[in-house]
């Protein structure tokens, strides 16, 4: 399971996205954040995701946390 760092995160919204450690920057979604039961994100949390192809775009799935900081 690849790990990255989040980069961009709206709590109203529940979007944003994470940089890999390959440096590739992923979409967030609602569905990403809530599918996993995770009430919000720090910009700089560390997290373990898989990736699902939506229509040309890459987006985290299967989100966990890795630190709490």
């Amino acid at each position: 399971m690849p790990q990255g760092t989040i980069k961009t995160y709206d709590v109203e919204a529940r979007t944003g996205s994470l940089l890999t450690d390959d440096q590739e920057e992923i979409g967030i979604d609602v569905e990403s954040v809530e599918g996993a039961g995770i009430r919000y994100l720090r910009i700089g949390q560390r997290v373990k995701f898989d990736i699902a192809d939506e229509g040309g775009n890459k987006m985290a799935r299967t989100l966990r946390i890795v630190t709490f900081d």
